[in-house]
């Protein structure tokens, strides 16, 4: 999955983004209308997260790493996250997962509410040290896009972020394949399903079909104009197991073009969890 938000969500609610402009009377007529700050562009910069579960929560992963036996590293934010962690409240979704790829020694590297940025900092500091997967799973993004359109200087920079991460895996482990997931559709907000399938044309421009590869699932989530179908989410954001399903049929000839059948044992780690939710924070340092 920092200055960014800390949230553990995958990103802030629409209201959130939006309460600077809504619920306020107008007092007077005359007042000069807001204007939003320029875009600041962020998302190929690595940058920490701050707060003390995300703390915690990476040093899990470094040490995660440290285990080795991975074969395939999924890296993303909560979308990647709730769907192989040891957290109760979504040990359906790790059900799911155990049953897709166990055998393959998937590991998974996915952080709640982190954007491009983020994930790129725990790249470049600790988590992919000492690992040797063959195959990357990439799913990230949809943080950066939120639930505010920002035109195409927003699309251009989401990209930047998200070739970033691709350039660290490959600077990090040169003969992996990395496969690319197009964004899936958020329907919290349906104006910014244009720049999700901007920024996805420009991932599918990136791929080669060979050490980079990318696949898209969205027709099988949604329809043509991005609305969710009934069942695939259940807050229009996070995928529900019929989803996830979906995203693992479209991996696992990928797998088993590379790394062969499932073998009858997994040497991946145990997976972690949300360390707040799992009573794993401890004392604040210094305490």
């Amino acid at each position: 999955m920092i200055k960014t938000r800390l949230l553990h969500l995958v990103c802030l609610p629409a209201a959130a983004l939006l309460s600077c402009n809504t619920g306020m009377a107008q007092t007077n007529s005359a007042a000069p209308a807001r204007t939003a700050p320029p875009y600041r562009a962020v998302a190929d910069k690595p940058m920490p997260r701050n707060d003390r579960n995300s703390q915690v929560a990476h040093q899990q992963l470094v040490e995660k790493a440290k285990k080795g036996g991975i074969d395939i590293y999924f890296i993303g934010d909560s979308i990647t996250r709730r769907w192989g962690t040891k957290d109760r409240a979504y040990r359906h979704l790790l059900e799911n997962w155990t049953t897709n790829f166990f055998g393959w020694n998937a590991g998974n590297f996915g952080w709640g509410a982190d954007s491009t940025q983020n994930i790129l900092w725990r790249l470049q500091n600790g988590e992919l040290e000492g690992v040797q997967p063959k195959i990357f799973v990439i799913l990230a993004g949809i943080n950066n896009v939120g639930t505010v359109p920002g035109g195409d200087e927003k699309v251009e920079d989401i990209t930047r972020g998200i070739k970033a991460i691709v350039r660290t895996c490959q600077e990090k482990v040169p003969d992996a394949v990395i496969i690319l997931t197009g964004l899936f559709p958020r329907n919290d907000n349906m104006a910014v399903i244009p720049e999700i399938n901007k920024i996805n044309a420009n991932l599918a421009a990136m791929a080669d079909g060979k050490k980079l590869r990318y696949i898209n699932v969205n027709d099988k989530l949604a329809d043509a104009d991005g609305k969710l179908f009934p069942g695939m989410s259940s807050d229009r954001l996070h995928p529900n197991v019929k989803a996830y399903q979906i995203w693992a049929d479209a991996l696992k000839p990928i797998f088993t073009e590379i790394l062969g059948p499932p073998a009858a044992t997994d040497h991946a780690p145990p997976p972690t969890g949300d360390p707040r939710a799992n009573g794993e924070l401890g004392p604040e340092p210094g305490n």
